[in-house]
């Protein structure tokens, strides 16, 4: 349409001017055509290099589709993985708490057995005192012996009072056994049990004081453990965290291995 329009104007101005031959419109008609085949193949090729760039971006389409499919993916697991890290961070929770309760019990049975251990150990030494003191009545001995036995019987009866709540009792007989023996075999003992019998009245002063002479009286004792712990205890009892933190610590660090030490962990637990 626009080609006819166009070669009729053109015509008409050619016609007007009185000059146009029938050749001069063919010639003309020919150079239109020309510049009509030449645009349609220009048209042709840029069509044809549209098709071309559509199949091009056809792949680069597709890898876009695929990654945002891999972002949505993605975003789900993320999702799913902040899931599992709250609910392994609830777990945790309840099982710290479960763990403390667990370890407030194990330390409470732990301060119970070693405070039988104690009773315990002092029974051995009970019993032999007064094996000793049967076997004394039975036969004839040396006075080296008779000593001995004496020594066992006082021990045993002043412990009798302990285990029975005699406690002041019990305290004036370790201190008489003192007296005779100072550096006999239960003596350090004896002198825990003095410091044992004030801390189970409540008396904490007194009971530090008494323990001290345990520990400076018979430093290679077996109750030197027994003794600090004791004292550390009395502190905390006294509302003294300080000097209880300071004896608790010197316990775990000087006997690791021992059911004493264990105690102190816990209580420097409570002490902090």
């Amino acid at each position: 349409m626009k080609r006819s329009i166009f070669l009729a104007g053109l015509i008409l101005v050619l016609l007007s001017s009185g000059c146009a031959t029938t050749e001069d419109l063919r010639r003309v008609q020919r150079d239109m055509d020309s510049k009509i085949r030449n645009l349609q193949e220009e048209n042709a090729r840029q069509q044809k290099d549209i098709d071309e760039n559509k199949e091009s971006i056809k792949p680069l389409r597709k890898s876009q589709a695929d990654t945002g499919a891999d972002m949505i993916d993605i975003r789900d697991n993320l999702r799913s993985i902040r899931g599992m890290v709250d609910e392994l961070k609830r777990d945790m929770e309840l099982l710290k708490a479960e763990r403390k309760e667990r370890d407030a019990k194990l330390n409470d049975i732990a301060f119970r057995v070693n405070f039988l251990e104690n009773f315990i150990g002092v029974n051995k030494k009970s019993e032999a005192a007064e094996g000793a003191d049967r076997r004394d009545d039975k036969q004839k001995t040396s006075p080296a012996r008779n000593g001995k036995a004496d020594r066992e019987v006082s021990y045993s009866s002043a412990y009798k009072s302990f285990k029975e709540g005699r406690y002041d009792e019990a305290r004036k007989d370790f201190q008489k056994f003192l007296e005779l023996f100072p550096k006999a075999e239960y003596s350090d003992n004896a002198q825990f049990w003095i410091g044992e019998s004030y801390y189970v009245q409540g008396k904490y002063e007194k009971a530090i004081l008494e323990y001290e002479k345990v520990i400076k009286n018979y430093p290679n004792s077996d109750k030197l453990p027994h003794a600090l712990l004791k004292q550390g205890l009395s502190f905390q009892k006294l509302g003294d965290k300080d000097s209880a933190k300071l004896l608790l610590q010197q316990v775990v660090k000087d006997y690791p291995n021992t059911n004493q030490a264990r105690i102190a962990r816990a209580k420097l637990a409570e002490v902090n």
